[in-house]
């Protein structure tokens, strides 16, 4: 290590007296070059750019009230816009009203005008973080060689690109709106045609639906009811028939044998209305112990009472005129009116009884049809249910879209309206377009410090190239380095006063000249920075 160290002092020291002993060939054409880069970049054009920034602001009403509907991602949206804003027509527009390139439009076609002025216009995203996605910031700039006509055409790139938002995004909201509406009609039509085919369908099978399964079965057990009962009156009217004809049988046979004999003869009609009477009462109590006075089984047996109660009073009227004939002893005629008269009431009761029966057979065929019509409808009701689940589950996706499509649309309108009013996502100008004040182009600066540095360079390279290519020997160990035998005699350096005085005044000039070029390069680059 302590080998190494030395070597490279030594190495250190060697560069050192090389670049003082050659520092003419590196101070010279450092400060040519330098100057020289100062001089060519100060007679560059300049280019001044002007700069603005715009925000994208987000939607000013929250969007769990108002959803946008404009879901296109601004950096896609940024692309379109800038086509359009850059497109020829707008550019030649531009540059017709700011008056740029008046020169170059002689000699220049329109095409490659807006090339040129293309190449001008920088569009760049502000990323806050490098991780960022999401564009919410960027600049638009133009340079040109006029500050005033730099901010004039970035004012105007601006002014587009806000205008040409706002107007993509309400087309876009619009069409958005209108393609909802069309297709709502659509599903409209759709719903309206299944709503017609469910209800051609429950027209065509009613009482046969689901819904109506209940209705139904209350109908039938009703019915079976009505049947029941029907079957229990026609047995009524049927012993009732039973019970006059009877009767009318005993009358007649009294008739016949030509009156009583005793009393029990004429008794006997009279206690068998009554044992029918009482029959009667004792069924209507029967009756009212489970139905109301206004049923019509009660209904009907208080009128068979009733005619009972005449015919037991005929009956009666009939027996005392007997045993008062009996008692006088007067001839009884061949046809007692009294006789006349019960069998009469009997016969009108017995054909009342007919009818009777017979409205009662009639309407129990009647009950018995209406109960197999809603036995067949109870039948045929899991086959409708089918049917019309089918027709339902189409018109329920039907009705499932249109409601859908409603609510998108209104929806819709409402995001329509937000930006009609300037109330949803737009851009905004945070930083107006700026006059530039000292040109962005050329860069003097970098300019003529890369024109110092190349000449350092330069002079770097052939202060070595120099000195690699003299072989003079300059002290004892070159000397020693190039002849094997030692060193015997050494005569020192003699100098007489002129020649100090001449080597005095030729190292105050060296330093005068370094002197002067280093405050030549200083000057060259402080004047190029404060020209920016």
């Amino acid at each position: 290590m302590p080998q190494e160290d030395e070597s490279l002092d030594a190495t250190l020291n060697k560069l050192l007296v090389v670049l003082k002993r050659r520092r003419w060939w590196v101070l010279l054409p450092a400060t040519v070059i330098a100057v020289a880069a100062a001089v060519a970049s100060s007679m560059l054009p300049k280019r001044y750019e002007s700069e603005a920034t715009i925000l994208v602001e987000s939607q000013q009403v929250p969007q769990r009230y108002v959803t946008d509907n404009t879901t296109t991602n601004l950096s896609e949206a940024l692309m379109v816009m800038t086509d359009a804003i850059l497109s020829r027509t707008q550019l030649l527009e531009i540059m017709e009203k700011s008056g740029l390139y008046r020169e170059e439009r002689k000699s220049m076609a329109p095409e490659q005008l807006v090339e040129l002025m293309r190449g001008k216009i920088k569009i760049e995203p502000v990323e806050k973080t490098p991780q960022a996605r999401d564009i919410n910031t960027f600049n638009i700039s133009f340079t040109s060689g006029d500050p005033y006509s730099a901010q004039e055409v970035t004012k105007e790139l601006t002014t587009l690109f806000i205008s040409e938002n706002d107007q993509s995004r309400e087309e876009q909201s619009t069409g958005t709106t209108n393609f909802l509406a069309d297709q709502l009609k659509v599903a409209e039509a759709d719903l309206k045609q299944q709503e017609s085919r469910v209800r051609d369908f429950k027209m065509s099978n009613l009482g046969e639906l689901p819904e109506q399964q209940a209705g139904n079965l209350a109908i039938l057990s009703g019915l079976h009811g009505q049947l029941q009962n029907t079957m229990a009156g026609l047995a009524r009217a049927r012993q009732q028939q039973g019970y006059l004809q009877s009767l009318l049988s005993q009358y007649q046979d009294i008739a016949a044998a030509g009156g009583p004999v005793s009393g029990t003869a004429v008794a006997s009609p009279a206690e068998t209305i009554k044992a029918e009477l009482a029959r009667l009462q004792n069924e209507k109590l029967d009756l009212l112990s489970r139905y109301t006075a206004k049923y019509p089984d009660v209904v009907k047996i208080d009128e068979q009472i009733k005619e009972t109660e005449a015919l037991l009073t005929a009956a009666t009227a009939a027996q005392e005129n007997a045993k008062a004939e009996a008692g006088q002893g007067s001839p009884k005629p061949a046809n007692p009116p009294e006789e006349n008269a019960a069998t009469a009431q009997l016969r009108s009761q017995l054909e009342a009884n007919r009818i009777e029966t017979q409205n009662l057979l009639a309407e129990q065929k009647q009950i018995q049809s209406h109960i197999e019509e809603y036995q067949r409808r109870l039948n045929l009701t899991p086959v409708r249910e089918q049917q019309l689940a089918d027709l339902l589950r189409g018109y329920d996706l039907s009705k499932q879209h249109y409601n859908d499509l409603l609510n998108k649309k209104v929806d819709s309108e409402l995001a329509t309206s937000l930006i009609k009013r300037q109330q949803g996502q737009r851009f905004r100008i945070i930083d107006q377009p700026s006059l530039p004040s000292k040109p962005a182009y050329p860069p003097r600066m970098k300019i003529s410090l890369a024109g110092l540095a190349a000449g350092i360079a330069v002079g770097l390279v052939l202060a070595f190239f120099v000195e690699s290519r003299n072989h003079s020997l300059r002290d004892e160990h070159e000397l020693r380095r190039v002849f094997a035998f030692p060193l015997v005699l050494g005569v020192p350096l003699m100098l007489s006063k002129g020649e100090e005085r001449r080597r005095l005044l030729v190292t105050v000039l060296e330093w005068l000249g370094g002197i002067i070029l280093c405050l030549l390069i200083g000057a060259t680059e402080f004047f190029v920075y404060r020209r920016g």
